[in-house]
């Protein structure tokens, strides 16, 4: 297939909800996990892609991270590693940038993907009980993900590089139930 020039590292777990259920075994299956993890592919095609540099190639990387990676929102050793992960990815795009690497990471909030699955069936209406916590009313799709995703690793971002994206329906821009509450505003 050629060289490698574009890398989506996408591997992700939470084992525990909480610090009380974190255990030293938890903790370091989600680092290694989240972060490790992508550092180790990252390592292995970086090569190509300094090679690629030289041939105007360069490459991109794009990192998924969290919004958890954002802010507190429980699953605190995921979260630890996705914010890692963002941090991880600043410093690929500072380092390599000069050899036309680019590196992004991208932060979904829920995604309606086969994981839910059996929450859905403990509580069938679990992706509407979420909805209201979302600014656009809804949780993104696998899709919504992967564009964002192709974007970045595409011609059309040459100058985007370093950027944290949050593919989150707006989760992230504030807090629409306490606003709403706040102002006592009928949305």
């Amino acid at each position: 297939m050629g060289p490698i020039n574009v890398l989506i590292n996408n591997a992700g777990i939470a084992l525990v909800s909480s610090l009380d259920k974190t255990t030293r075994d938890t903790w370091r299956d989600d680092i290694a996990i989240n972060l490790t993890g992508a550092y180790h592919v990252t390592t292995a095609v970086l090569d190509d892609m300094k090679a690629g540099a030289g041939r105007g190639l360069g490459g991109a990387i794009v990192n998924v991270s969290s919004v958890n990676g954002l802010t507190a929102l429980g699953d605190p050793a995921y979260s630890a590693a996705k914010a890692g992960l963002i941090s991880y990815t600043k410093s690929l795009a500072m380092e390599y940038g000069p050899l036309g690497i680019r590196a992004n990471a991208i932060c979904p909030g829920t995604v309606r993907t086969p994981i839910w699955d059996e929450r859905i069936k403990s509580n069938p209406n679990v992706m509407d009980d979420l909805k209201k916590w979302y600014p656009l009313g809804r949780v993104a799709d696998p899709k919504d993900v992967a564009k964002a995703a192709a974007f970045l690793a595409s011609d059309d971002a040459a100058a985007i590089t370093g950027a944290v994206l949050p593919v989150d329906c707006g989760l992230t821009a504030g807090n629409a139930v306490m606003a709403r509450e706040l102002t006592v505003a009928d949305y």
